[in-house]
This record gives structure tokens, C-alpha cells and sequence, in this order.
């Protein structure tokens, strides 16, 4: 925990970006650097019957650590999205999911 979920990016941006996401983030996070997860998720997007292109997809799912950590997550990753698809002026979404420890569990215990 924390997990990272990506769409409408390649996989090969993703992984260009993983060590760089995890040195920003970790001691933003207060979190070790195991308990990271990053995901690529392919996936289709449409608009009107037809498939379109989209802009990437960040989803942060967490236990949450107040509305300046997660301005600064979101700054941090949206930088490192478009440094990875070379294009400075990228639209980047990123999504919050706050957790709640106790109904998140690791090997039956819950946090």
C-alpha cells in the first residue's frame, strides 16, 4: 500500500517511470518502498460507438494522508507522465481512492 493503477499509457512508460514514482513518493508517503505497487492496465476507451483515444489514467489507492500530500502526489506524477510521453502540456488524471485500514487486509490482518 500504496497502489497505483495506470491506463491510457504504454506499459513501456509505466515501467520508465516506476523507480523515479516510488523515490518522489516514498518519503512524501512516510511509506516503505515495498508496500509500492504499480499496475499497468490496458483498456479500451469510447466515445459515441467509437473507439477514441484518451489522455492517461492515474488511480491512487491509499489510506489517506491529507489534502497536501495527495496536491503533491498528484504534482508528482502527472510531471512524471508527461516527462514520460515527452509532451509537457499532457492532460493527466489522477484519481484518490482513500482506504480504510480496517477493511484492508494483508494475509487476513487487517491494518
Amino acid at each position: 500500500m500504496p497502489h497505483f493503477r495506470f491506463r491510457a499509457i504504454d506499459a513501456q512508460h509505466v515501467q520508465a517511470i516506476s523507480t523515479q514514482l516510488v523515490d518522489a513518493l516514498q518519503p512524501l508517503m512516510n511509506c516503505p518502498r515495498e508496500d509500492f505497487t504499480i499496475e499497468h492496465i490496458p483498456s479500451t476507451f469510447v466515445f459515441d460507438g467509437e473507439v477514441s483515444q484518451a489522455y492517461p489514467f492515474a488511480e491512487v489507492f491509499w489510506f489517506d494522508r491529507g489534502q497536501e500530500v495527495q496536491d503533491a502526489v498528484a504534482v508528482h506524477i502527472t510531471a512524471l507522465v508527461r516527462q514520460a510521453v515527452a509532451n509537457d502540456s499532457q492532460d493527466v488524471a489522477v484519481i484518490f481512492t482513500a482506504l480504510t485500514p480496517s477493511a484492508y487486509y494483508d494475509n487476513g490482518e487487517h491494518y
